[in-house]
């Protein structure tokens, strides 16, 4: 067995069978269980997105890092910002939300270094907007690829349309150009839409 430092066990993947010392036989999925279970919820609906857009690029391999410059770095050096959003949610509600997403700009953290960025800017090349589009509750289910719409703009068309706007609507990206695309070809289009390719389904 390979000895790991601390640093490299935190970020090493796990397989869910590692065991929790000192609480008999539990291990670690059980954690997970309990904490990740509702994907319906904004936070882990959030995560969900972004490991979507990893596994679509090839870049799942590895372990999420949280608050990292950027949601994901492809094996080519692509760096893509993933932000998501649901008409939908976990608690009661007497109306659809509003579909808005989150797009400050940021100043970037390097977590090997724990050092920060002077440049406030967008980090990351491509952003892709995830919206769980399903609006039955009775129905919804995240882990249904059928649910959701993928939509990919270029981070300069941002910052070209939006300036230093810090949160923007659906309709807004559709109407600046951001791409729609379905799971499967989500890939093709991301790399389409870096070349400047790209059209709308």
């Amino acid at each position: 067995m390979v000895e790991l430092n601390s640093r490299q066990f935190f970020s090493s993947r796990k397989s869910g069978e590692e065991k929790i010392n000192g609480i008999g036989d539990t291990k670690l999925l059980e954690f997970w269980q309990w904490a990740f279970s509702n994907v319906m919820s904004n936070s882990e609906r959030g995560i969900f997105a972004e490991w979507l857009v990893a596994k679509a690029v090839g870049a799942a391999d590895k372990t999420r890092v949280e608050w990292d410059k950027c949601d994901i770095i492809t094996a080519d050096g692509l760096k893509i910002e993933v932000k998501s959003s649901g008409y939908l949610q976990s608690w009661y509600q007497s109306k659809l939300s509003n579909i808005i997403f989150s797009v400050g700009e940021t100043r970037g953290w390097d977590c090997e270094n724990n050092t920060y960025e002077s440049e406030i800017k967008r980090q990351a090349d491509i952003y892709v907007f995830c919206v769980h589009k399903h609006q039955e509750i009775s129905t919804a289910n995240p882990l249904d690829i059928s649910q959701w719409d993928f939509y990919v703009i270029r981070t300069d068309i941002l910052n070209e349309e939006l300036k230093s706007q810090k949160t923007v609507s659906l309709s807004k990206l559709i109407k600046i150009g951001a791409v729609l695309s379905d799971y499967q070809n989500l890939r093709s289009t991301i790399y389409e839409m870096k070349n400047n390719v790209c059209c709308k389904l």
